[in-house]
């Protein structure tokens, strides 16, 4: 499908308005189509031709005005429309294909029960892949949607499905709507139903996952009524889309999409196994980031694609404040700190980085392939720069002014920034530009000057020539206490006003994580490093150190091997949650940024110790037995786990088992027969996947060649398939044996265009990257591979960002090569 402009788009709104949406939808046409029919009404401003955008198996039938139009194969996408009058009324009929793939109409077949499960995505440029439509975000209209299901089927959408007749079911949505986030679900789903404020709350998964879902339907509904009276608090502006229903879906790309009143999830949200309290941080996260865009984006939704961020800096933000301050789950701004931070940092600091706002896609898919960590974490931090800057006052008052004035409409950056200008005396736009339209990452130091005393600096990390200004908290720390002081630094410095300061103990920059900005160590602040992870009682505090710790190493001014001995002699006094991040992060980091023959031994060691001390049927226990699974090379343990019975408190579920037999196959210890039994043994959805991954993870060149043909070239594999297969495909352990798939993968993975689209091209593209041969070569092949002009957008940004990564990867050995050869035992 051609990739709209935005002088298209831009053109087609000033060319018609659209009126009304009416879509009917036969879903009982069998396993592989479904028929839809679109009329839309709409108005032609100035008489200029214009197209629709419809992705049909076939065109059935096409009247404009009732006149019969040619059902040829739409151009790319797109039906063009002639000789239209004032008012116009387009009847589309087509045959629809399900999709395998987590975008348009998807459709899942429960292994488990045999029980069918559909959901919409619509999201850019799926929508017509449903029904024909203006596709871009500020064309929004009312809409009617007719279904046709089988008669014990559910329908859930944008507004209250009424069911009319056994199998039909019919939706009005009076208030408009943008194409991306239309939506309809159907399916056996299993439900629960509960009521606050006015309204009706819902929550539905797949029948084999009802007793997961009913054993935390109280959670889920406290935390949704928790943020509902928060959003209502802060904004002033009841929620406006009716129904408020909460999906866990099948095989779903993103971590949820915000639908106005149907709020789709991916399903393993709904955790069949033990969850460790981060992962319930996390999806109560999840939940108040979409709640906050039936607002922010939804109520008032952006003008062009290149905007986006604003919906997702704006989500991201309110949903870890919302979460921090009236859920449980209090301690999000550390997973933020942590975890979020890590993947904006590595973005703004890559080739492909951009500024947050005004990327300056010429079109959707650029537009697309630029959204990311930045678009996220650097422009919720950045809203956090703002909320420091301005007051919480004036900046909860420029939200709700614009809210007010765009409601239902679209609106722009500029149309923001007026709205916070209009409630301050400070100069936004000045601070926009230097935050929001210039990339790369500033590094903050303390460091001594040259007239006596200490300074925090700034060292510029842009591009471009911008001095942005920085409102944190600077802390001092010594000897089991703390001293804090505000600090706008405005300039390339800004010297200390802490009382007292001797020079002893730890000053750092940015000690609440209020900004956006390295943080670097001088040798006398590494030296004091593991104490003072040991000794600052603030976890937020102890996260900037962290990611500070993170960031030399990833910028190849930490030693590999010293940032092992900090984890070694500080994580095991560390909370459960940063425990939990960092043991996984650095396990990740294995074979690439901790080059260290001995980093899986070590951070065994560091696992094994953490449980050890752990009590039974705890969070920490938890958390330290998966990463122990994941990283150990003990073979003896991960049998006996396996076999003979797991250390007492840990629940020995099909996903622990599942672990063990996933590292196992990996280390050859086990075989496609055992492989085989556990599938038997767990005949779920799940077990399926898990069992794709034991697969791709054999070291057997027989086994790694169908792997390999199938991701590249197997067009009847799901997404999640696809994602099992090529996130286990590469190992750190199997270099020599996969060596020869490295060269193939710049050949072959390119041309899946051909096979995939979207959000599955780049995710396949990103997964099945050879990230663990960290060599000269393998850059080349990277760098002649990017050189081709023809390279999807989605194919090229994973690629870039991979090789990235591997030219840190590189830089780390060739640096310390000396030290890691002789601090390898």
């Amino acid at each position: 499908m051609r990739s709209l402009t935005r002088t298209e788009a831009r053109d087609r709104a000033a060319s018609i308005t659209v009126t009304s949406y009416d879509v009917q939808l036969d879903l009982t046409q069998g396993e592989e189509h479904f028929e839809s029919r679109s009329v839309i009404e709409f108005t032609s401003l100035d008489g200029h031709d214009t197209f629709v955008d419809v992705l049909p198996a076939s065109l059935l039938r096409v009247t404009l005005n009732g006149r019969l139009l040619g059902v040829e194969t739409p151009q790319e996408g797109r039906l063009f429309l002639t000789g239209l009058r004032a008012s116009n009324m387009l009847t589309v009929d087509a045959t629809m294909a399900y999709s395998n793939d987590g975008e348009g109409l998807h459709r899942s077949v429960d292994p488990e029960d045999g029980l069918v499960y559909l959901y919409a995505m619509s999201f850019l440029p799926a929508a017509p892949r449903i029904f024909a439509c203006f596709d871009q975000p500020d064309l929004k209209s009312p809409y009617r949607i007719k279904v046709t299901t089988p008669p014990e089927w559910i329908v859930l959408g944008n507004a209250r499905a009424t069911q009319t007749a056994p199998g039909s079911w019919e939706l009005v949505v009076a208030r408009p709507l943008a194409t991306y986030f239309t939506t309809l679900v159907a399916g056996p789903y299993h439900s629960r139903s509960a009521d606050h404020d006015g309204i009706s709350l819902g929550l539905h998964c797949r029948q084999s996952l009802a007793p997961h879902l009913d054993k935390d339907v109280d959670e889920l509904f406290t935390v949704t009524r928790q943020c509902f009276d928060e959003y209502h608090r802060l904004f002033g502006i009841r929620y406006p889309f009716g129904d408020y229903h909460q999906v866990f879906v099948p095989e779903f790309n993103a971590g949820a999409m915000e639908n106005p009143g149907c709020v789709t999830f991916r399903d393993d949200l709904i955790f069949k196994a033990q969850a460790t309290d981060a992962l319930r941080t996390s999806r109560a996260n999840t939940m108040a980031h979409e709640m906050a865009h039936q607002w922010f984006g939804n109520l008032v939704t952006m003008r062009w694609w290149d905007d986006l961020w604003l919906n997702e800096s704006f989500a991201e933000y309110m949903g870890y404040r919302v979460t921090t301050d009236v859920t449980a789950f209090n301690d999000g701004w550390v997973e933020f700190a942590l975890s979020r931070k890590a993947w904006g940092m590595a973005a703004d600091q890559r080739a492909t980085t951009h500024p947050v706002a005004g990327n300056g896609a010429v079109d959707a898919q650029q537009a697309l392939s630029s959204f990311d960590g930045i678009s996220y974490t650097k422009g919720a931090s950045a809203l956090r720069q703002l909320h420091s800057y301005l007051g919480d006052e004036a900046f909860l008052a420029g939200v709700v002014d614009h809210l007010d004035r765009h409601s239902y409409g679209n609106a722009t950056l500029n149309d923001l920034l007026g709205s916070w200008q209009r409630h301050s005396d400070k100069d936004v736009l000045t601070w926009a530009w230097a935050w929001l339209q210039t990339s790369g990452v500033d590094t903050l130091a303390v460091a001594a000057q040259p007239a006596g005393g200490m300074a925090v600096e700034r060292h510029n990390g842009s591009p471009q020539d911008v001095s942005r200004p920085h409102a944190i908290t600077v802390s001092w720390y010594r000897d089991g206490s703390h001293q804090e002081s505000p600090l706008v630094l405005t300039g390339p410095s800004a010297p200390l006003a802490l009382e007292s300061y001797d020079g002893s103990g730890l000053v750092l920059p940015d000690s609440a994580d209020e900004s956006w900005a390295k943080v670097r160590l001088d040798p006398s602040a590494l030296a004091v490093v593991p104490d003072m992870l040991r000794s600052i009682d603030d976890p937020v505090s102890r996260a900037v150190l962290w990611g500070a710790l993170r960031e030399a190493l990833r910028d190849a001014e930490l030693d590999p091997a010293s940032y092992l001995e900090i984890l070694e002699a500080a994580l095991p006094g560390q909370d459960d949650q940063t425990v939990d991040l960092l043991l996984n992060a650095a396990v990740s980091y294995v074979g690439t940024f901790l080059p260290i023959p001995s980093a899986s031994h070590r951070l065994a060691g560091v696992a094994s110790r953490i449980l050890e001390s752990s009590r039974p049927a705890t969070n920490r226990q938890l958390v330290a037995a998966r990463a122990l699974i994941k990283v150990t090379t003990d073979s003896d343990l991960l049998r006996a786990w396996r076999d003979d019975g797991s250390p007492e408190g840990l629940v020995a579920d099909d996903d622990l088992r599942w672990r063990l037999t996933l590292a196992m196959c990996a280390a050859g210890q086990l075989g496609m027969d055992d492989i085989e039994v556990e599938r038997r043994r767990d005949p779920s959805s799940q077990g399926a996947l898990r069992a794709l991954e034991c697969e791709a993870s054999l070291p057997d060149p027989v086994t790694k060649a169908a792997g390999w043909q199938a991701i590249v070239s197997d067009r009847s594999l799901s997404n999640y398939s696809l994602y099992a297969l090529a996130q286990n495909f590469f190992h750190p352990d199997q270099v020599e044996l996969t060596a020869d798939y490295v060269a193939r993968y710049f050949e072959e993975i390119p041309r899946n265009a051909t096979l995939r689209t979207g959000w599955v091209l780049e995710r396949v593209a990103h997964f099945a990257y050879p990230r663990y041969t960290v060599t000269p070569e393998a850059v080349q092949l990277a760098e002649i591979c990017l050189a081709r002009s023809q390279l999807d957008p989605g194919t090229r940004h994973a690629i870039s960002d991979n090789l990235d990564d591997l030219r840190r990867a590189l830089a780390i050995r060739e640096r310390y090569s000396s030290s890691l050869s002789q601090r390898s035992d």
